[in-house]
Protein backbone atom coordinates (compact mmCIF):
# COMPACT_ATOMS: atom_id res chain seq x y z
CA UNK A 1 0.00 0.00 0.00
CA UNK A 2 1.33 3.45 -0.90
CA UNK A 3 0.85 6.18 1.66
CA UNK A 4 1.51 9.76 0.57
CA UNK A 5 2.93 11.69 3.51
CA UNK A 6 4.15 14.91 1.90
CA UNK A 7 1.57 17.58 2.79
CA UNK A 8 2.22 19.35 -0.51
CA UNK A 9 0.90 16.33 -2.40
CA UNK A 10 -2.33 15.91 -0.44
CA UNK A 11 -5.34 15.98 -2.81
CA UNK A 12 -2.94 16.63 -5.73
CA UNK A 13 -4.65 16.61 -9.13
CA UNK A 14 -1.66 14.98 -10.83
CA UNK A 15 -1.80 12.14 -8.32
CA UNK A 16 -5.54 11.87 -8.81
CA UNK A 17 -5.06 11.52 -12.57
CA UNK A 18 -2.30 8.94 -12.09
CA UNK A 19 -4.55 6.89 -9.83
CA UNK A 20 -7.38 7.05 -12.37
CA UNK A 21 -5.02 5.93 -15.15
CA UNK A 22 -3.83 3.03 -12.96
CA UNK A 23 -7.44 1.98 -12.33
CA UNK A 24 -8.27 1.98 -16.05
CA UNK A 25 -5.05 0.09 -16.82
CA UNK A 26 -5.76 -2.55 -14.19
CA UNK A 27 -9.23 -3.20 -15.61
CA UNK A 28 -7.83 -3.25 -19.15
CA UNK A 29 -5.16 -5.81 -18.26
CA UNK A 30 -7.80 -7.97 -16.60
CA UNK A 31 -10.03 -8.18 -19.67
CA UNK A 32 -7.92 -7.39 -22.75
CA UNK A 33 -6.87 -10.28 -25.03
CA UNK A 34 -4.96 -8.42 -27.74
CA UNK A 35 -1.23 -8.66 -27.02
CA UNK A 36 -0.53 -5.24 -28.54
CA UNK A 37 -3.16 -3.53 -26.41
CA UNK A 38 -1.80 -5.35 -23.36
CA UNK A 39 1.61 -3.83 -24.06
CA UNK A 40 0.03 -0.37 -24.39
CA UNK A 41 -1.73 -0.83 -21.04
CA UNK A 42 1.55 -1.83 -19.41
CA UNK A 43 3.22 1.28 -20.81
CA UNK A 44 0.42 3.45 -19.40
CA UNK A 45 0.85 1.75 -16.03
CA UNK A 46 4.57 2.61 -16.09
CA UNK A 47 3.72 6.23 -16.90
CA UNK A 48 1.24 6.36 -14.01
CA UNK A 49 3.91 4.98 -11.66
CA UNK A 50 6.39 7.59 -12.85
CA UNK A 51 3.80 10.34 -12.24
CA UNK A 52 3.30 9.16 -8.66
CA UNK A 53 7.05 8.93 -8.12
CA UNK A 54 7.56 12.45 -9.47
CA UNK A 55 5.03 13.90 -7.04
CA UNK A 56 5.96 11.84 -3.96
CA UNK A 57 9.70 11.10 -4.35
CA UNK A 58 8.93 7.42 -3.77
CA UNK A 59 11.18 5.27 -6.01
CA UNK A 60 9.45 4.05 -9.18
CA UNK A 61 10.43 0.45 -8.39
CA UNK A 62 8.61 0.60 -5.03
CA UNK A 63 5.54 2.13 -6.64
CA UNK A 64 5.51 -0.55 -9.34
CA UNK A 65 5.78 -3.21 -6.63
CA UNK A 66 2.90 -1.87 -4.52
CA UNK A 67 0.79 0.33 -6.79
CA UNK A 68 0.96 -1.78 -9.97
CA UNK A 69 0.87 -5.28 -8.54
CA UNK A 70 -2.88 -5.91 -8.24
CA UNK A 71 -5.04 -7.65 -10.81
CA UNK A 72 -8.72 -7.61 -11.66
CA UNK A 73 -11.14 -4.71 -11.59
CA UNK A 74 -9.96 -2.10 -9.09
CA UNK A 75 -12.37 -1.22 -6.29
CA UNK A 76 -12.07 1.09 -3.25
CA UNK A 77 -11.09 -0.09 0.21
CA UNK A 78 -13.62 -0.01 3.06
CA UNK A 79 -12.79 1.89 6.26
CA UNK A 80 -15.11 1.50 9.27
CA UNK A 81 -15.27 4.04 12.12
CA UNK A 82 -17.11 3.77 15.44
CA UNK A 83 -18.88 6.65 17.20
CA UNK A 84 -19.08 5.81 20.93
CA UNK A 85 -20.61 8.24 23.41
CA UNK A 86 -20.61 8.63 27.18
CA UNK A 87 -22.45 11.46 28.94
CA UNK A 88 -22.80 13.31 25.66
CA UNK A 89 -19.07 13.10 24.83
CA UNK A 90 -17.46 11.16 21.98
CA UNK A 91 -14.60 8.68 22.30
CA UNK A 92 -11.42 9.33 20.30
CA UNK A 93 -8.24 7.27 20.25
CA UNK A 94 -4.74 8.74 20.47
CA UNK A 95 -2.66 7.37 17.59
CA UNK A 96 1.02 6.45 17.88
CA UNK A 97 1.90 9.48 15.74
CA UNK A 98 0.24 11.88 18.18
CA UNK A 99 -3.00 12.49 16.30
CA UNK A 100 -6.58 11.69 17.31
CA UNK A 101 -9.28 9.81 15.41
CA UNK A 102 -12.45 7.80 15.79
CA UNK A 103 -11.55 4.16 16.49
CA UNK A 104 -11.61 2.02 13.37
CA UNK A 105 -9.69 0.78 10.38
CA UNK A 106 -9.70 -1.26 7.16
CA UNK A 107 -12.46 -3.85 6.82
CA UNK A 108 -10.92 -7.32 6.74
CA UNK A 109 -11.99 -9.70 3.99
CA UNK A 110 -13.61 -12.09 6.49
CA UNK A 111 -15.57 -9.39 8.34
CA UNK A 112 -18.87 -7.61 7.82
CA UNK A 113 -19.13 -3.87 8.49
CA UNK A 114 -20.66 -4.50 11.93
CA UNK A 115 -18.19 -7.19 12.99
CA UNK A 116 -15.23 -5.15 11.74
CA UNK A 117 -16.32 -2.17 13.82
CA UNK A 118 -16.52 -4.40 16.89
CA UNK A 119 -13.08 -5.90 16.16
CA UNK A 120 -11.35 -2.57 15.52
CA UNK A 121 -12.80 -0.97 18.65
CA UNK A 122 -11.66 -3.92 20.75
CA UNK A 123 -8.14 -3.78 19.31
CA UNK A 124 -7.73 -0.01 19.69
CA UNK A 125 -9.61 0.69 22.92
CA UNK A 126 -10.13 -2.60 24.77
CA UNK A 127 -13.89 -1.98 24.80
CA UNK A 128 -16.64 -4.35 23.72
CA UNK A 129 -19.31 -2.51 21.76
CA UNK A 130 -22.69 -3.14 20.19
CA UNK A 131 -23.25 -1.52 16.77
CA UNK A 132 -26.62 0.25 16.84
CA UNK A 133 -27.11 2.55 13.84
CA UNK A 134 -25.48 3.38 10.53
CA UNK A 135 -24.53 7.07 10.53
CA UNK A 136 -23.01 7.61 7.10
CA UNK A 137 -21.30 6.10 4.06
CA UNK A 138 -18.84 8.58 2.56
CA UNK A 139 -16.39 8.83 -0.32
CA UNK A 140 -13.29 10.18 1.41
CA UNK A 141 -12.33 12.27 -1.64
CA UNK A 142 -15.25 14.53 -0.75
CA UNK A 143 -14.50 14.77 2.96
CA UNK A 144 -10.94 13.83 3.94
CA UNK A 145 -7.33 14.62 3.13
CA UNK A 146 -6.45 11.88 0.64
CA UNK A 147 -3.07 10.24 1.12
CA UNK A 148 -3.48 6.77 -0.35
CA UNK A 149 -3.14 5.77 -3.97
CA UNK A 150 -6.59 4.18 -4.11
CA UNK A 151 -10.21 5.03 -3.31
CA UNK A 152 -11.64 4.70 0.18
CA UNK A 153 -15.27 4.34 1.28
CA UNK A 154 -15.72 5.37 4.92
CA UNK A 155 -18.55 3.89 7.00
CA UNK A 156 -19.50 5.47 10.34
CA UNK A 157 -21.44 3.39 12.88
CA UNK A 158 -23.01 4.52 16.15
CA UNK A 159 -21.98 2.03 18.84
CA UNK A 160 -22.79 1.40 22.48
CA UNK A 161 -20.02 0.41 24.89
CA UNK A 162 -20.94 -2.70 26.89
CA UNK A 163 -17.75 -3.61 28.79
CA UNK A 164 -13.96 -3.51 28.80
CA UNK A 165 -11.10 -1.18 29.67
CA UNK A 166 -8.30 0.47 27.72
CA UNK A 167 -5.05 -1.44 27.21
CA UNK A 168 -2.17 0.25 25.38
CA UNK A 169 -1.50 -1.47 22.05
CA UNK A 170 0.59 -1.16 18.88
CA UNK A 171 -1.84 1.32 17.31
CA UNK A 172 -3.04 3.62 20.08
CA UNK A 173 -1.46 5.07 23.22
CA UNK A 174 -4.60 6.35 24.90
CA UNK A 175 -8.27 7.23 24.67
CA UNK A 176 -10.36 10.19 25.77
CA UNK A 177 -13.96 11.39 25.62
CA UNK A 178 -14.37 14.85 24.08
CA UNK A 179 -17.11 17.43 24.30
CA UNK A 180 -18.51 18.70 21.02
CA UNK A 181 -17.12 22.17 21.63
CA UNK A 182 -13.65 20.99 22.73
CA UNK A 183 -12.42 18.64 20.02
CA UNK A 184 -8.63 18.20 19.69
CA UNK A 185 -6.84 20.23 17.02
CA UNK A 186 -4.44 17.50 15.88
CA UNK A 187 -6.87 15.14 14.18
CA UNK A 188 -5.74 12.43 11.75
CA UNK A 189 -7.70 14.15 8.98
CA UNK A 190 -7.25 11.31 6.48
CA UNK A 191 -9.20 9.20 8.99
CA UNK A 192 -11.44 11.64 10.87
CA UNK A 193 -12.29 15.30 10.36
CA UNK A 194 -14.06 17.82 12.61
CA UNK A 195 -17.05 17.71 10.28
CA UNK A 196 -17.29 13.92 10.51
CA UNK A 197 -17.13 14.00 14.31
CA UNK A 198 -19.81 16.69 14.45
CA UNK A 199 -21.93 14.56 12.11
CA UNK A 200 -21.64 11.74 14.64
CA UNK A 201 -22.82 14.09 17.40
CA UNK A 202 -25.83 15.02 15.25
CA UNK A 203 -26.67 11.35 14.69
CA UNK A 204 -26.29 10.57 18.39
CA UNK A 205 -28.65 13.40 19.36
CA UNK A 206 -31.26 12.60 16.69
CA UNK A 207 -33.18 9.36 17.17
CA UNK A 208 -34.72 9.89 13.71
CA UNK A 209 -31.36 10.35 12.01
CA UNK A 210 -31.33 9.48 8.31
CA UNK A 211 -28.16 7.73 7.12
CA UNK A 212 -26.01 10.10 5.06
CA UNK A 213 -24.36 8.82 1.89
CA UNK A 214 -22.50 10.21 -1.12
Amino acid sequence: MITIRNANTMNDKILEWAIRIQSIVQAGLAYEQNIYDIERYKELRSIAAEMVSERTEIPVAKICDLFCNESGYQTPKIDTRAAIFEDGKILLVHENNGTWSLPGGWCDVDQSVASNVVKEVKEETGFDVLPERLIAVQDWRKHNVCNYAFGVIKIFVLCKETSGAFVENIETTGIQYFDQSKLPKNLAVEKTTDEQILMCFDAYNDRNWNTQFD
